[in-house]
């Protein structure tokens, strides 16, 4: 079946406010009116409020880099579920590697954080992958499967099917470094293997799962050509008007 693409941008700790509504200023028309693929900007929180008024009356759509797994509480330094939401956030990402490699953050972590989205309507972009020492130990298919499947640990299919997976190999995040388009679409491949033994092919069919490790202009068009990968989480290159071509390839 045809699944609509979908390119995210992780601003990860980049952009003040003042730098984020530049930034959209720049981006919308170019790519604002996309309504072929969805386009989501996943910004600091403090952008959060302003870069949802920013970008009404377009295509593109906010998303949150983190969310805490409680309610409400005595946790300083975290966010809710419920204030990202009413903020205006349709997506969240949950277990970026490098929430997963700074924050400590475990597969049962991430778990917790994606029930919690779905509670409140959040659509998460769950992200999963490799170092390279663990590629070159011939294990990187059987940790994305782990990570999958502890990912989405008590959804069921029809939440399934809205979540966004995230491959990206954590020896090409920042490094300049992608993995060859076969090399990408082995790995998106064997994650949709794995939600077809959980879920059922019909349901694994629906799931996108992005590439992510830095996608650029250059490369975009041919990953996102691939029958598994339906589109790209993208990070130093959201940050710039060269995004627009990303999410136009």
């Amino acid at each position: 079946m045809a699944r609509k693409k979908i390119v995210a941008g992780n601003w990860k700790m980049n952009m003040t406010p003042a730098q984020a509504k530049d930034l959209i200023e720049t981006l919308k028309p170019l790519c604002g009116a996309n309504t072929d693929k969805d386009v989501v900007f996943c910004v600091p929180f403090i952008d959060i409020p302003l870069a949802v008024e920013a970008v009404k009356g377009t295509n593109i759509k906010i998303g949150a880099q983190n969310l805490y797994f409680e309610e409400k509480g005595a946790y300083t330094g975290e966010i809710a579920p419920a204030m990202i939401k009413e903020a205006g956030c349709d997506y969240v990402i949950i277990g970026h590697s490098e929430r997963r490699a700074y924050f400590g953050e475990t597969n049962e972590i991430v778990n917790k954080k994606v029930l919690k989205a779905y509670e409140h309507d959040l659509v998460p972009i769950i992200c999963v992958g490799e170092t390279l020492e663990q590629r070159e130990q011939g294990i990187t298919e059987e940790l994305v499967r782990l990570q999958t499947k502890i990912a989405l640990k008590d959804v069921d299919a029809a939440k399934a099917e809205k979540a966004v997976i995230a491959y990206e190999p954590i020896w090409a995040i920042g490094t300049g470094k992608t993995a060859t388009n076969e090399q990408a679409q082995e790995v998106c491949g064997w994650i949709r293997n794995v939600l077809a033994q959980v879920y059922g092919q019909e349901t694994a069919d629906k799931i996108r799962v992005q590439y992510g490790g830095s996608v650029n202009a250059g490369n975009a068009a041919d990953l996102f050509a691939m029958p598994d990968i339906d589109g790209g989480l993208v990070g130093g290159a959201s940050l710039k008007a060269d995004f627009a071509a990303i999410v136009n390839a």
